[in-house]
Order: structure tokens, then C-alpha cells, then sequence
């Protein structure tokens, strides 16, 4: 029956009893010599006061990514207002408020994933749906408008990374 059971196999499985050498390398040509292993590689001390600084530095990043999309909220707003009309601007306020807020909701989770969380919660996804809902229900706003301004976030954001990356190439 055993080897019956071989004939279906599409390729038999090796088996490799060979240990491999002490201190040698590895087929990806690392180093498995012990001895190499640096301790202070392991210094908790020293880990956390680098999680302290990519918080700090993820929490920066935050503020900056919000305060481009608030600039670009008001300066979309007075563009719409001024060459538009105001019922456009308001549909384009609310839509880009909301945006800010799913932004923020998934600045949130992410801000928690690894910590207290191992996924994505799916709670912003409400917000387009919310906003949808209230466009519908309120004669006042437009949903086109409204949807541009939900995706507000996005050309902050292009410009965030832009701005990163002249500050990177600067210094």
C-alpha cells in the first residue's frame, strides 16, 4: 500500500538527514556561527526608547498628513465657493469633513494594530456609507460634491509624501 500511495505523488519528498556544518553558511549565505551573535542586539532598554521614537515620529507624521488635508479642505472650500457656488461648497465641506474623520478613524487603527490589535478594523468604512445616507436624506447637499470632497484626504496625502521627500533629499 506504501507504495501505491508513492506512484501518486507528482514528485517524491526528499529526505535530507544531514545536519548542517557548525559555523558554517547557509544556502542563502548567512553565517549560523553563534558566536557572531552580537548581545547587544538584544538590549530591551535600547528597543524601546527606538519604539518611543517611531511613535513620536508616526504621530508627527499624523498632524503633518491632517494639517495638509485641513489646508487643503479650506483652500478646495473658498475655490468652490468663489467660482462655483455655495451649495457645491458646503456638499464639498461635508464630504471632506467626513473624509477627515474616516482618516482619522483609520489613522486610529492603525495606530493600534501590533499593540492591541492584529488586524484592520473595518469600523471607517461607515463613514462613506454614512455619508451617503445623509446626502440622500438632506435635499441641500449634492452627492457629487460631497464625494470629492471625501476623497480630499488623498491629495493631502500625495503631498505629504512629496514634502518627505524633499526634506529627505535635502539633508
Amino acid at each position: 500500500m506504501q507504495r501505491d500511495s508513492e506512484y501518486l505523488l507528482a514528485s517524491s519528498l526528499p529526505q535530507s538527514n544531514a545536519s548542517p556544518p557548525e559555523g558554517g553558511e547557509d544556502r542563502l549565505g548567512g553565517s549560523r556561527d553563534s558566536s557572531s551573535f552580537d548581545e547587544s542586539t538584544l538590549d530591551l532598554e535600547l528597543s524601546g526608547e527606538v519604539n518611543l521614537a517611531a511613535l513620536e515620529e508616526y504621530a508627527q507624521l499624523q498632524r503633518s498628513i491632517f494639517t495638509t488635508a485641513l489646508v487643503v479642505t479650506v483652500l478646495s472650500f473658498t475655490l468652490g465657493a468663489l467660482f462655483v457656488g455655495i451649495q457645491f461648497s458646503i456638499s464639498l465641506l461635508v464630504g471632506a469633513l467626513s473624509g477627515l474623520i474616516y482618516l482619522r478613524l483609520l489613522a486610529r487603527n492603525i495606530g493600534k494594530l501590533g499593540k492591541s490589535s492584529k488586524t484592520v478594523s473595518k469600523v471607517q468604512l461607515l463613514v462613506p456609507v454614512m455619508l451617503v445616507l445623509a446626502i440622500s436624506r438632506l435635499p441641500q447637499l449634492d452627492l457629487l460634491p460631497a464625494l470629492i470632497g471625501f476623497i480630499l484626504y488623498k491629495p493631502s496625502l500625495a503631498l505629504q509624501v512629496f514634502f518627505e521627500s524633499r526634506s529627505r533629499l535635502s539633508s
